[in-house]
């Protein structure tokens, strides 16, 4: 029974052992730092917590995929991070526990239990006989030369000899102390800092990520998260002039929740300056910070800069991003699938939705954007050349249909000069992350687009259409049934152009002519088109006021190309309107960011710790030093010897400089007694025998 006992507690302890060695050995701590580096270097290259659908749009679904299965949108968060830095900061304890006791000792024991042979095997070491000496002043000579040295000293009788034991040095030991235990403190204050406790409520069922595109009053409660209820926390908020929040959006994952603040913060006023070009060069928000528990009535006033963050009981605000705090617009959306020439005036804010009818139903207009400044590359710089312009202000907004489903557009409000002509440009995708195809709707002569959307609404008008037609000039020898057919197929082409393009009328040459034939007929189609297009243009001309009595000029024939090439890039851009914005009243957005790191202070005091302790271990060395003394044969004999832990050369000098000052007090050592130098030599002696 008692052997049994025995062998199981020794087969406990080898275990114990085993796993003592395995999380103290080196190589582990090693191998564990490097992966810790090589995943915060990828944290630090991968912007962190962004919505999954811009990862997607930059890396593509399955790249997305195998990223996301790895954690590295939330690397600090990541459960195999997380573990690896728990299983770093075990194996230094473990270290610590190890390494501890014996530094200790290593530190404050003199080692005077040294025998003579010893000595004599260090590399470096000394000897002296000394005839005029006792044991009393030699020793006495050996310390005051150790003191002066900067070395404390130790004596021990050993009986029959002497030994003085010499260090200094001897707090290089806390070096290694101090980085192991400043590796420990940051690791831990890592975990304090991550989202690691947000994580663990959500495992737990304590908070449910929304995913929903709400108001900050509608998130339900599993979705808050009370002042306090996690020590580290990295949130967001969007703040326009005037208004104040007392909460913040952390992102985690696909949703987020909303972090509660115990004050609140009120944007006062914001200003951003720009460059000449258009280009943002500061922002500055001015805050009040309401806190009746510690301000009472009265708030804190406060400027924040970029770099230069607010501070308030432990929570820092930062300034982060601006944009648009749901500026006033002045809407004018002109038909371009109908005969109405009149535009529909409207009033929006950004942020808003607004109710508009379209082809296939209702259409929802959700405004998202608007820019005062639009710093772009300039169209016609050479390649290479850096050259950019402002554009202007633009608006940015979406047409989502009953299904859900949505454009983008992206409209500018000025008219832009591109290779000496006028165009108003709008931006138009189907996608997010698609690149903009770009509709460019000619200026008229007074910088407006109403020309050209005359000329659209005209085209839709059949009755107009077939009156212009009639009034043809009609061509020699062509009967009635003739220019019956003719005008009916300018009105089809026409009517086929304004649905479809130029794509929409080669499809139909495809459909009525045989293939062999299908050129020859399609230029021919195509030649009549435009020679209609021509003659409704003219009478939108003398619409207009225009004299066309003599032909038209340069400028109206330019117009017109670049009118007939935007129609026919109408039916791609899939909207029943040109929406212009004629007028706007701008609200500006500050965006802050409040973070609040329950593990800062042990960051820092880990960083202290290891500034500390690499000062300690590069600027100090341990350094050993004894001599042993003893009677031998009437002679007092003294053995010199030392080691260093470290920086073997430097102590070497160290021991040379020990060794010069010994060979003052006391004389030559052996070993510069008898080095071939101080032997003469054979004719020095004969010189010497024949002057005696």
């Amino acid at each position: 029974m008692n052997e049994t006992a025995a062998h199981q507690s020794d087969h406990r302890r080898t275990l114990g052992w085993v796993l003592l060695e395995f999380f103290g050995s080196m190589n582990l701590a090693i191998t564990l730092l490097v992966v810790v580096a090589v995943a915060s270097a990828i944290g630090t290259v991968l912007q962190q917590n962004q919505a999954y659908p811009d990862y997607v749009l930059k890396f593509g679904p399955f790249w997305f995929e195998a990223f996301r299965r790895l954690g590295l949108y939330d690397i600090y968060g990541a459960g195999w991070f997380v573990g690896i830095l728990a299983f770093l900061i075990l194996s230094t304890s473990v270290c610590l526990y190890r390494q501890v006791p014996g530094m200790l000792r290593e530190m404050l024991r003199f080692r005077a239990n040294v025998q003579a042979r010893s000595l004599r095997g260090f590399h470096q070491h000394a000897e002296w006989r000394l005839s005029d000496r006792g044991l009393d002043a030699t020793q006495s000579a050996v310390t005051e030369v150790l003191r002066a040295r900067g070395y404390r000293w130790r004596a021990h009788d050993g009986g029959d000899h002497r030994v003085v034991a010499a260090m200094k040095g001897r707090y290089n030991r806390l070096g290694y102390l101090f980085t192991h235990a400043a590796v420990v403190m940051i690791g831990i204050g890592g975990l304090l800092d991550g989202n690691l406790w947000l994580k663990l409520k959500e495992w737990r069922g304590e908070i449910v990520l929304e995913t929903r595109d709400l108001a900050a009053r509608d998130i339900p409660p599993a979705s808050r998260l009370a002042p306090g209820a996690v020590p580290a926390f990295r949130g967001n908020v969007m703040l326009p002039e005037g208004s104040a929040a007392n909460f913040v959006f952390v992102r985690a994952r696909d949703g987020f929740v909303l972090q509660e603040l115990p004050f609140a913060i009120e944007l006062k006023d914001f200003q951003v300056a720009y460059y000449d070009t258009g280009q943002p060069k500061s922002f500055v928000s001015q805050v009040l910070i309401h806190d009746r528990e510690h301000l009472g009535e009265q708030p804190m006033e406060a400027t924040i800069r970029v770099n230069h963050p607010l501070t308030y009981r432990g929570y820092s605000i930062y300034q982060s991003d601006f944009g648009d705090g749901g500026s006033k617009l002045d809407l004018r959306a002109w038909p371009l699938t109908v005969a109405r020439l009149e535009p529909t005036e409207a009033k929006g804010t950004v942020g808003s939705s607004l109710k508009v009818g379209g082809s296939n139903g209702a259409l929802t207009l959700e405004l998202n954007d608007f820019r005062l400044f639009n710093l772009l590359p300039e169209p016609d710089a050479r390649p290479g050349e850096r050259k950019f312009r402002n554009f202007g202000p633009s608006i940015g907004f979406k047409l989502r249909d009953a299904a859900g489903e949505a454009r983008e557009y992206f409209n500018y409000m000025a008219p832009v000069q591109l290779e000496g002509r006028w165009f108003f440009i709008s931006g138009m995708r189907a996608q997010p992350g698609e690149p903009f195809t770009y509709l460019h709707i000619p200026a008229d002569p007074n910088n407006s687009p109403e020309r050209f959307l005359r000329f659209n609404a005209r085209l839709r008008d059949s009755d107009w259409l077939q009156g212009i037609l009639a009034r043809a000039v009609p061509v020699a020898d062509e009967s009635q049934e003739y220019r019956r057919d003719l005008e009916r197929v300018r009105l089809s082409l026409v009517e086929l152009f304004a649905q479809g393009g130029t794509a929409a009328v080669a499809e139909r040459a495809k459909t009525v002519v045989p293939a062999e034939r299908l050129r020859e007929a399609s230029a021919l189609y195509l030649n009549i088109l435009r020679d209609t297009l021509a003659q409704i243009f003219i009478e939108v001309l003398r619409e207009e006021g225009v004299d066309v009595e003599h032909g038209v000029g340069e400028r109206e024939e330019t117009f017109f190309n670049d009118a007939v090439s935007a129609l026919s890039a109408l039916p791609s851009y899939a909207s029943p309107f040109y929406l212009q914005l004629s007028g706007f009243q701008q609200v500006e957005a500050s965006g802050l960011q409040v973070t609040h790191s329950g593990g800062v202070s042990v960051v820092y005091t880990g960083f202290a710790l290891l500034v500390i302790g690499v000062f300690i271990m590069f600027y100090t060395s341990h350094r050993r030093v004894w001599a042993w003394l003893a009677i031998e044969e009437g002679m007092t004999r003294l053995i010199l010897a030392g080691t260093g832990n470290r920086r073997q050369a430097e102590f070497a000098r160290e021991f040379a400089g020990l060794r010069a000052m010994f060979e003052r007090r006391l004389g030559p050592s052996e070993e510069e007694r008898f080095a071939p130098s101080a032997i003469p030599s054979p004719d020095a002696l004969a010189a010497d025998a024949g002057a005696k």
